[in-house]
Formats: C-alpha cells, structure tokens, sequence
C-alpha cells in the first residue's frame, strides 16, 4: 500500500480487484536498466538523458506481427505499469501546487496502468524476438500490451502545450 498525500482522492473500489472487462494479453517484456522506482527515469527525456538502451522482448507466439517493422524509424510501446497503484483518481504531484485528475496527468497511477513510450528503433531481431531501443522509462520486467510504428506525419503536433508548464 502507498501514503496518499492532502488533496489526493483514492476510488472506492480498486479496478485492481474488479473484474476484467477486457481480455489484454502481455506479448513480452522490458529489459531495462532500471531495476528499482529510486533509480527509473521519470520520462523518456530523462531516460534519453541517462544514455542507456533497453531491449523488448516479444514472446514467440506475437514474433511475425514484428515483419517490416525495420521500415520504421521509431515505435510506439504500449507498456502495463504492473507495480502502479489503480485506484488513486486525483493526485497531488510533489511539483504541483493543487491536486489534478489522473487524466490530466501522465503519472504511472491510473485505473488501468498503460503506460505510453516513443522511443527510437535501433535495431530489431525478428527471429529472436528482440527490439533494440533507445531509452525507457520502466522498471526491468514491465510487460508489453502492444507496438507500433511512430508516424511524425499523423502523431506530432508541434502546437500542442500544457497550459502552465510553458512546454511545448
């Protein structure tokens, strides 16, 4: 169990303990760096910062979805955040001055813990299983829901901010 802090909003039932509505299957896993909460990056950018690669590995049942992919310059990682907390609905971030709804947040605490991750492809073994990536932002073992290719033409939106963080 985690500490929540004043301002934060726990739901009454924890979709950890409900029943699933979905069937999601895990098709592999992370080999990451990281292998406490203390040590793992807190974004891509700081996993980037960090100058270390990881690895995903697709079990052998999902290895032909991985035909072609080379064609693409970066991917898409739909991860499970396995170790989040479910049922914390608002949050109160160490750097926020007021609580926020997890929909307005990109914390790791959510009903269904997906975690998103652009990352840049730098190699791949379809055979083996074996994506080679740039950086990640999740512990050693995170289990994988889906890929797919990172297209600049219809993902990016230049324009797009956080209304004051002053990002772009």
């Amino acid at each position: 169990m985690f500490e929540t802090r004043e301002g934060e909003t726990l739901l009454a039932a924890d979709p950890a303990k409900l029943r699933p509505d979905g069937h999601v299957v895990f098709i592999g896993r992370i080999v990451s760096p990281w292998a406490s909460r203390g040590d793992c990056p807190k974004n891509m950018r700081a996993a980037r910062e960090a100058g270390k690669g990881a690895t995903v590995l697709i079990d052998e049942p999902y290895r032909p979805g991985l035909q072609s992919l080379e064609r693409a310059s970066h991917v898409v990682i739909l991860s499970w955040l396995h170790h989040a907390p479910r049922n914390l609905i608002v949050q109160k971030p160490r750097h926020a001055a007021e609580p926020k709804g997890v929909f307005s947040l990109r914390s790791p605490a959510r009903p269904n813990p997906v975690g998103l991750h652009a990352a840049k492809l730098v190699g791949l073994d379809v055979e083996a299983g074996r994506i080679g990536i740039d950086a990640i932002d999740v512990l050693d073992g995170t289990p994988i829901i889906d890929i797919k290719p990172y297209y600049a033409s219809t993902d990016a939106f230049p324009e797009a901010t956080i209304a004051g963080r002053g990002e772009k």
